[in-house]
């Protein structure tokens, strides 16, 4: 009885194992790549806002359109952000809608901090100073296309 107990231990680590290790490799091949974005902003209420940007990973260049339209805004505005993009699997997760539930935007010492995430867990966080004058600079509504 005490050994079948023990094969029964033995059957079950044998299985369990690898399921445990695959869920903490792909954990460990989450990368973190770096961004730049340059963003114009305008808009009286309904503000109108899109750029470009760069996303640097594994050592290649990935050129980024971003768009984007939220409520709110008065005034004009340009911003250069860069920061960083983790848990990126693939250059291509950094694609996607950024809502305003994840996406917000600080002023801090006259300069921008935003963090933001995607569909994807992509989390990309930037900061940046701005020129301009804008009451509402927010990334809400925020999209990231690849070119």
């Amino acid at each position: 009885m005490l050994s079948l107990h023990r094969g029964t231990k033995l059957c079950a680590a044998i299985v369990v194992a690898p399921i445990m290790l695959s869920g903490a490799l792909s954990l460990s091949y989450a990368e973190i790549g770096s961004v730049r974005f340059n963003i114009v902003k305008a808009g009286f209420i309904v503000g109108i806002g899109g750029g470009t940007g760069t996303l640097n990973c594994r050592g290649k260049i990935y050129g980024l359109s971003i768009g984007g339209i939220n409520v709110g805004t008065i005034g004009a505005s340009a911003v250069e952000l860069v920061g960083t993009a983790e848990n990126l699997r693939t250059a291509e997760d950094i694609v996607g809608a950024y809502t305003q539930g994840s996406a917000a935007l600080a002023v801090v010492g006259g300069g921008r901090v935003a963090q933001l995430r995607n569909a994807n867990g992509v989390v990309i966080k930037v900061s940046g100073p701005a020129i301009g004058l804008e009451a509402s600079l927010s990334l809400s509504g925020m999209t990231i296309s690849m070119e």
